[in-house]
């Protein structure tokens, strides 16, 4: 699936551009629940919007644009359709680790035009072997958004660590090279395409691989773009929070569409107004994040904030879009209405190994409120 020929123009990103993805896939929302894919015209417009390219640099026709600008795109989309907010994220952020590639691998990613989309496995599966002039590769990875539209996949491996513990590379494999089995089952977030992906003694160049460590340091080798020379710890979470918080968003609307007109109660006030109040509460603790990163205060303490930041917006969604099917009452979880799609999508995506404290927060922001463990 090549990606099609683009122009040499920078998309808006934010605002506009994002306006009009959002308005686009929340007429197709219904329908991708339902058969588990986005419309062809949807990932078209992703693609158009300038997703692909946000964090692609600048001398390969990209955008290098900033955190902030991605964070509100990809809220704004989420507002329409959670599931099309997921895959523009990705699209973009997958860009950004693919830049740690050498330069030759640059090349062959952006070469032709900086819309290419990249689905990305961030969980290591799979193992690959030194041969001459590359890694013979195999192995299934579960949970690749996007990979059924996808240009390429970077996946994540374990290689040989000479005398100590293996290693984790990263590899970019071009669309056809590997096979794609429809595994996604999920009861939301269901359009994303989250199937496995499988190869079995491919052979991946060395320009098409990297050290995962260089990832999690932010020390890129290959491009001095600021994007491209984040710590993974600040920027982490971001990727997979802002489509929740524009998904929670979204569900106020649909829930104010459930109610309007109808006798109000005092606890349908209150969950109408603490669901909105969290909504507004996670949005703000995302920007934060977003500024941090922007501005490049990587200090341990901001780090583990960004984390707690992440996790805690994805805990408040959840409460939040909890509070509005309760005030829509039985009418809210009509199928054929949007509140319920939001409840389920908030929730699913929340259960992202990112966006839990346990995993992704809680010992390192206590670490660095109170130093070590004694």
């Amino acid at each position: 699936m090549p990606a099609d020929t683009q122009t040499d123009t920078q998309p808006d990103t934010e605002g506009a551009a994002a306006e009009r993805v959002r308005l686009l896939a929340s007429q197709h929302a219904a329908d991708a629940d339902r058969t588990r894919k986005l419309a062809p015209e949807v990932v078209e417009a992703i693609r158009e919007a300038g997703f692909a390219r946000h964090f692609v640099a600048a001398r390969w026709n990209g955008t290098e644009g900033t955190f902030a600008e991605l964070t509100r795109a990809v809220t704004t989309v989420g507002e329409g359709c959670p599931a099309t907010a997921w895959c523009a994220s990705l699209s973009a952020y997958s860009a950004r680790f693919a830049a740690h590639l050498p330069e030759e691998g640059h090349r062959a990613l952006w070469g032709e035009g900086p819309d290419v989309v990249v689905a990305t496995a961030l969980m290591p599966a799979g193992r690959a072997a030194a041969v001459d002039g590359g890694w013979r590769l195999s192995g299934q990875w579960n949970y690749v958004s996007g990979i059924d539209f996808a240009d390429w996949a970077l996946v994540c491996a374990a290689v040989p660590g000479g005398d100590g513990p293996p290693r984790l590379r990263f590899f970019a494999l071009p669309w056809g090279t590997y096979t794609v089995r429809e595994t996604w089952d999920s009861v939301g977030m269901r359009a994303t395409g989250s199937h496995t992906l499988a190869v079995d003694g491919l052979f991946v160049p060395d320009h098409l691989t990297f050290d995962r460590t260089d990832m999690l340091t932010g020390r890129n080798g290959t491009s001095r773009v600021d994007a491209h020379n984040v710590p993974f710890q600040a920027v982490g979470g971001l990727t997979f929070i802002a489509p929740v918080v524009g998904a929670a968003a979204g569900a106020l609307n649909a829930a104010v569409d459930v109610l309007t007109g109808k006798r109000r109660t005092h606890s349908t006030e209150l969950h109408l107004t603490r669901a909105g109040a969290m909504i507004d509460a996670a949005r703000c603790l995302v920007a934060q994040n977003a500024e941090v990163i922007d501005e490049r205060r990587f200090t341990p303490e901001l780090m583990a904030r960004n984390e707690r930041n992440a996790t805690f917006a994805a805990e408040l969604a959840v409460e939040a879009v909890g509070l509005l099917v309760a005030a829509g009452g039985s009418s809210g979880f009509g199928e054929g209405l949007a509140l319920q799609r939001y409840w389920r999508d908030v929730n699913a995506a929340a259960s992202h190994v990112a966006l839990k404290y346990d995993t992704a927060a809680r010992k390192n922001y206590a670490a660095a409120l109170l130093g070590p463990e004694a």
